[in-house]
């Protein structure tokens, strides 16, 4: 039985500037139903406050204490190992790390930085990666889907470095495992008991797989024709939207 809900945002909720049809009226659902939910994201392109006053102009109304970023979960992975990191991150980001200290670093973290992938920075992170600094990452999504369609997201520069440097970066978003887990604690639920809805089959979907959670795809956002295929036949939830998918979770709640 389902007793809990992990939801994506973009590409599940709402494409760019456009929300997708059904989806306020499933959240509504949701809510009434009085099952716990968590909005999961890997955005590092605004602040949570930006994210939530985004959502609320387009009619999605959410609470704080309901969102779960990647770039709060680096925060309290860097207090926690009291780390140094140079920080690589989207422009409007760097407001949410401005009480780290981040002198003589001894780590990296990388978000997605849009225009800040210049070489000049790329080629200081990669400096510090190959004297030994820490490489963390606030995901490793290969691409996402605004209202121009298609585009890079931080995977493609995490591999780049990865390349040059031969080190692996610790990711603190999805698909983490901690990150799920943190998630679904803070509903005091258990992970075979939360089910993730998301448009990216590996982040969300097989990330939440491997985490022990259910998963459902959705066929909007960055979905494409063939991403089914690489879903564990056994486990493969497929629904065509945010509507479809939240008919399933509220058949098998309990």
């Amino acid at each position: 039985m389902i007793r809990g809900i992990l939801f994506d945002l973009s590409g599940v909720f709402y494409i760019g500037q456009h929300v997708i049809p059904g989806a306020v009226e499933a959240l509504n659902r949701i809510r009434a139903s009085g099952i716990p939910y968590r909005f999961v994201t890997n955005v590092s392109r605004m602040p949570a406050s930006r994210i939530i006053s985004t959502l609320y102009s387009m009619g999605i109304e959410i609470d704080s204490e309901h969102l779960v970023t990647a770039p709060i979960a680096a925060l309290a992975y860097i207090n926690k190992h009291q780390l140094r990191p140079y920080i690589l991150v989207h422009p409007e980001l760097e407001y949410e790390f401005s009480g780290v200290n981040v002198s003589s670093p001894n780590a990296v973290l990388v978000g997605d930085a849009e225009d800040a992938f210049n070489y000049q920075r790329l080629n200081e992170a990669f400096r510090l990666l190959i004297d030994g600094a820490e490489f963390l990452a606030l995901g490793d999504n290969r691409y996402f889907k605004d209202q121009s369609g298609l585009c890079l997201d931080i995977g493609p520069f995490i591999k780049a470095l990865e390349f040059a440097t031969d080190q692996k970066p610790t990711i603190l978003g999805k698909p983490s495992a901690d990150f799920f887990s943190a998630a679904v604690r803070s509903m005091d639920c258990t992970n075979n008991e939360v089910v993730m809805i998301g448009d990216d089959v590996d982040t969300d979907v097989n990330g939440a797989l491997s985490a022990g959670l259910l998963a459902i795809l959705v066929r909007t956002g960055k979905f494409r024709a063939g991403d089914e295929m690489r879903l564990p036949n056994s486990k493969a939830i497929i629904r065509n939207d945010v509507v479809e998918a939240v008919n399933w979770v509220l058949q098998n709640s309990g």
